[in-house]
């Protein structure tokens, strides 16, 4: 039955096919976690790479933008995927793809080819494809939030994924900082290459195969939701396109911290490659404990002040605290505020991410995992203009002309969230709701795509 563009489906509750839940969040977070792992350990093993394969700053930089290249294209059709095989078979295929181009990153250049143009060109090739299979990661994993989550959990399970990518990157400096040390660059992606496989198989064995409105629909006393219009007619309106250039250029600010916060404090506060390590990781760890305390308070505020003007509120905020903390922390010469100032910056920018995903999940409706490889194609092309800028500018300005360019850029990202309009997220698709025949005063809420 058809009402103002739901579709309510009304069975007894004891029909309702069980989903389990418990392990989709966790799992979530260890495919964000490792991607992020798998994508940072060459910002760091760089540090002996580059010298003995004969490369320059400016061709690893081109290295670190082919992974980003190969990431942003692969964004919508990797969505697409998730949304018509499910997250389970493409998230358990694509980390199957992270184990072997991890391993072929260290084994390739000046091992099976020879010479640094063949090393620099298999970099480029063999870091393409990674970002290409590390694209599904997030909008599958929308999909998946999508499927499998209330949609009053949306903002604290899109921040606790995106927690994983806030740990990993943690992690990676002061773990793939001692690796290097101990065994040398190689084997930092030869140990980092075990892990995706395991997770392949925890994943494809636990998670079901089928999503939820699948189960709804092949279920005794359920009715399928027809089926909405295309996802580019969803995805072209103007509210999803102004959200996505915020970010763009949110993550143009992101991924400098990613690929370049570990080069700054070497060659700029003047601090040793294990000091280096564990300074870089301090801005992902105050990341790790913002990031599901503001998805939270986007979810509370979004309750109670509407969808969009709660979730805008918080990323707004944090994105002009994170462009000022970046101004200030870059302009001093003392290295404690340095640091102190760029973790907070860091984790006021991390912490949008709850906000923007649960927002493009809602513009996306049915269409979700389309709705996030759309937004981070359009981000992660901020991510590899960032990689190609980053050394250029440094050279023509200097690290603080780039830094603050940076700030300006998190504060226009924070305006352009002003753009987006409420009636695109009231309108963004149709809602499947249970409801007892008889016996329930209120309906059972168990999907709902919007």
């Amino acid at each position: 039955m058809l009402r103002n563009e739901q579709t309510i489906i009304v069975i007894s509750p004891a029909a309702a096919p069980p989903i389990k839940r418990q392990m989709i969040l966790p799992l979530l977070f260890c495919f964000s976690f490792l991607s992020y792992l798998l994508r940072m350990n060459i910002s760091v093993a760089q540090h002996l790479m580059v010298p003995q394969l004969g490369l320059s700053d400016v061709q690893i930089g081109a290295v670190f933008s082919a992974f980003m290249l190969g990431y942003s294209l692969f964004q919508l059709p990797a969505g697409i995927c998730g949304d018509r095989f499910g997250p389970r078979p493409v998230l358990a295929f694509a980390a199957v793809g992270w184990v072997l181009l991890t391993f072929l990153t260290g084994i390739i250049p000046g091992k099976v080819v020879k010479g640094a143009f063949a090393a620099f060109v298999s970099l480029l090739i063999v870091r393409f494809v990674l970002g290409a299979a590390e694209a599904a990661t997030y909008p599958v994993a929308a999909r998946a939030i999508a499927n499998w989550i209330p949609q009053r959990r949306h903002a604290f399970s899109n921040a606790i994924v995106i927690v994983g990518a806030t740990l990993g990157s943690a992690v990676t400096g002061p773990l793939i900082a001692y690796v290097m040390q101990a065994l040398g660059w190689r084997a930092t992606f030869y140990v980092s290459a075990l892990l995706p496989g395991v997770l392949a198989i925890i994943w494809f064995w636990q998670i079901p195969g089928k999503t939820t409105e699948d189960q709804l629909a092949s279920s005794e006393g359920y009715v399928r939701a027809p089926h909405a219009v295309s996802w580019w007619s969803q995805l072209r309106t103007g509210s999803t396109l102004f959200l996505c250039m915020s970010y763009f250029l949110y993550s143009y600010v992101m991924f400098i911290f990613v690929f370049w916060l570990f080069k700054y404090l070497t060659d700029v506060r003047g601090l040793t490659v294990i000091g280096s390590g564990w300074a870089a990781s301090l801005p992902f760890l105050a990341a790790s404990f913002a990031l599901p305390l503001l998805g939270y308070l986007g979810d509370k505020l979004s309750a109670a002040k509407g969808i969009l003007r709660g979730r805008r509120t918080v990323a707004m905020a944090c994105l002009i605290c994170a462009g000022a903390l970046l101004f200030v922390g870059t302009a001093t010469m003392k290295v404690p505020v340095a640091l102190t100032a760029i973790s907070l910056s860091v984790a006021f920018l991390f912490s949008t991410e709850g906000c923007y995903w649960s927002t493009a999940i809602s513009l996306g409706g049915r269409h979700a995992g389309a709705a996030g490889g759309l937004m981070n194609m359009a981000g992660n092309l901020g991510g590899v203009v960032s990689t190609i800028a980053v050394p250029l500018l440094v050279g023509r300005i200097g690290w603080y002309g780039m830094f603050s360019l940076a700030s300006a850029f998190s504060i226009l990202g924070a305006a352009l969230w002003l753009l987006i309009s409420s009636s695109a997220i009231s309108d963004a698709g149709p809602v499947v709701q249970l409801a007892a025949i008889s016996g329930a005063e209120q309906p059972l809420d168990i999907y709902r795509n919007v």
